[in-house]
């Protein structure tokens, strides 16, 4: 199969805004040419101008979602020539009292080019399909929505 490395880098040093802490800004680095700046959500004294991991989670279920689509799509004959998200997540307190990413909202469009368009039942087994298929998906216990729009 396949095997993804992330490499992260933080270093102490004290927040910006409250005394007596430190800063949760830290490099995710992908690779030698890519680096994601990445901190708590600003609700948990991170730095909103970064990047935070329930983000990269929505992000990483709605690009595993949206490769799934395009391909399942190219498959079928269709061309899509844009696809949109607007993709959300909630944290939430879960039943055992601990805090977790609860609900996922996928809410993508797709524009198709062509003569073979699809009718909204073909659009919905189009996502039904990827949905089943995308790893990112089949790893999470969270509620995941797909709102087509």
């Amino acid at each position: 199969m396949s095997e993804h490395i992330v490499r992260l880098r933080w270093d102490a040093v004290p927040h910006e805004k409250q005394e007596k802490t430190y800063s949760r800004d830290h490099k995710a680095i992908i690779s030698p040419t890519v680096t994601i700046p990445v901190s708590a959500a600003a609700e948990y004294l991170g730095n909103a101008s970064c990047a935070d991991p329930e983000q990269l989670l929505v992000n990483a279920l709605a690009s595993c979602h949206m490769l799934y689509f395009l391909a399942i799509c190219e498959g079928s004959g269709y061309a899509v020539t844009a696809y949109q998200d607007e993709a959300s997540g909630r944290v939430s307190k879960s039943p055992d009292g601990g805090m977790w990413v609860s609900d996922i909202a996928l809410r993508p469009k797709a524009t198709f080019g062509g003569e073979k368009q699809p009718d909204r039942e073909a659009l919905r087994r189009l996502h039904d399909r990827a949905h089943k298929g995308c790893f990112i998906a089949n790893s999470i216990k969270c509620h995941v929505s797909i709102e087509i729009q």
